[in-house]
């Protein structure tokens, strides 16, 4: 082991010398910008590389004291990086595993981490280190780490949600105020990074991998690798990994991993549950896990009517309830204060959003459905639909999802860049199916074509659903702009904002 390799190892916390260490950071997003300035608070020379930095990013790194070099074609080292000469890359999720620097630094032998492991390294920083729970999966993750960290609080803990979230964990672990826990959600990109170095290994207090399906597969090279990094939420669990016992994948991972001696398997789904398991009986929401006599008994936890009550009865959210059910219970939150969160919980933005019902038909904004699988949970939540689909797949097949559900689709509507599959998967599952596409080039045009041609063909009954199954950055900046221009264009179509008596939950099961 090396001189750096061995202070490496040895910088496992806030209180480790970082002093002078030269690191470079790879991208300028949110958590580049974390990632820069949390190593600048510790004294560290700072490299920040990026093919194109926001400019507001840009002036606040001169501000805290951090370099910035911005090169447009980043295929080969430039000079000054390989002068700086770094002694630890820190890689943000937006760059592929196999980017040429990445390739570079394999080859010099520097040490590579991500976000997740430095803020691992120094979550000590205010008081007592909290807890991570950490969440992964293809989809649901946003929901369940908000409401595990909702469930948290209302339980008397100090709780956050951050990481994949939005909110970057480096910037939860500085928070003045410190946690108890925090609910960490995680990218496959950032798992791809984790438990690669010693000294930075990651032991979530309880974990949970919702789903796996087929996603990310142009960032990671094949379903194998994906499923790979996803498994990793499991290594060095020390109370609970909760899975979903409809998803084989997530329980293989289980069975797989090194967890800490007495961890336990608890698993979720929408039937029965055994002994060690969250499910539903008779409608009712039930824990047999963290109970004396589960062989016999079980608590309950909601009904499926109070979730229909509060738009929460979609099969995929009431998964997703069980899964944080399962999670804040793990750290023992009250069954009563799960009940009383689920009354007042409200799910995101573009997350099965009812724009409005007019004629009997129901508009839902599901842009956040940005993968099949996601796409597909969506679909069976309505019995008859107009389907607005489209996008950037991201190497994804889309066949399959065509094919499950080509007998509920009245219509569907393809946007984006990528519609020749989607064209294609039509054609041969769904021939006699009325296909429309939106052939604009200008992002403003795209949603009130594709709301017209919606309009036009919707019968009473029917749900006009806007899940993309694909990525939006091909015609928009990110789902949200593409939710938002969907529901703009709803209201103009009809002449207005609704009013608040024309819509209610979806409520499907």
């Amino acid at each position: 082991m090396t001189e750096i390799d061995e202070r490496l190892a040895g910088l496992t916390s806030w209180r480790s010398d970082w002093r002078g260490l030269r690191v470079a950071v790879y991208g300028l997003g949110v958590t580049g910008f974390s990632v820069a300035d949390t190593l600048v608070e510790l004294g560290a020379e700072v490299l920040v590389v990026t093919a194109k930095a926001d400019p507001e990013r840009a002036m606040l790194l001169e501000v805290i004291g951090a370099e910035l070099l911005e090169e447009a074609d980043l295929a080969a080292p430039p000079a000054r990086l390989t002068a700086f000469d770094p002694e630890l890359i820190v890689v943000s999720p937006g760059f592929h595993h196999d980017h040429p620097l990445l390739d570079w630094a394999d080859q010099r032998g520097t040490a590579v981490w991500g976000d997740i492991e430095l803020a691992w390294r120094l979550r000590d920083k205010v008081g007592s280190p909290a807890d991570w729970i950490a969440v992964t999966g293809t989809n649901g993750k946003t929901t369940t780490v908000q409401l595990t960290a909702t469930m948290l609080v209302a339980g008397g803990y100090r709780a956050a949600p951050c990481g994949n979230i939005g909110i970057p964990v480096l910037d939860a672990i500085r928070d003045p105020q410190g946690f108890d826990v925090l609910v960490v959600e995680l990218s496959s990109y950032q798992l791809h990074w984790v438990n690669r170095n010693r000294g930075g290994e990651l032991s979530p207090y309880s974990s949970a991998c919702l789903n796996i399906a087929d996603d990310h597969l142009d960032w990671h090279g094949s379903a194998d690798a994906y499923r790979a990094a996803k498994a990793k939420v499991y290594d060095n669990t020390q109370v609970a990994c909760v899975y979903n016992r409809a998803d084989p994948a997530t329980e293989q991972m289980v069975r797989d991993a090194e967890v800490i001696e007495g961890a336990r398997a608890i698993s979720f789904g929408l039937d029965v549950p055994g002994p060690s398991d969250f499910g539903i009986v008779d409608g009712i929401l039930c824990d047999r896990a963290f109970l004396d006599d589960r062989f016999t008994s079980a608590i309950e936890l909601t009904t499926i009517d109070e979730l229909r009550d509060a738009g929460l009865a979609a099969p995929h959210v009431v998964a997703n309830i069980l899964a944080a059910s399962a999670l804040a219970r793990s750290y023992g939150i009250a069954p009563g204060v799960i009940r009383d969160v689920l009354t007042a919980f409200r799910l995101d933005a573009h997350r099965i959003e009812l724009v409005r019902i007019e004629s009997g038909v129901s508009w839902v904004d599901d842009s956040k459905a940005t993968n099949p699988h996601a796409a597909d949970a969506s679909l069976r939540a309505y019995e008859s639909v107009v389907w607005v689909a489209g996008g950037l797949l991201k190497g994804v097949d889309i066949d399959d999802l065509v094919k499950r559900h080509a007998a509920r689709l009245r219509a569907a509507v393809i946007i984006g860049v990528d519609r020749e599959a989607l064209r294609s998967a039509f054609a041969r599952h769904a021939p006699g199916l009325p296909v429309y596409e939106v052939d604009a080039d200008e992002t403003d045009e795209v949603m009130p074509t594709a709301v017209k041609l919606a309009g036009g063909v919707a019968q009473s009954g029917d749900t006009v659903l806007l899940a993309p199954a694909a990525a939006s950055m091909d015609q928009f900046a990110d789902y949200a702009e593409r939710g938002r221009r969907f529901q703009a264009a709803v209201n103009e179509f009809f002449g207005g904002e609704a009013d608040e008596h024309s819509a209610s939950h979806p409520g499907g099961e």
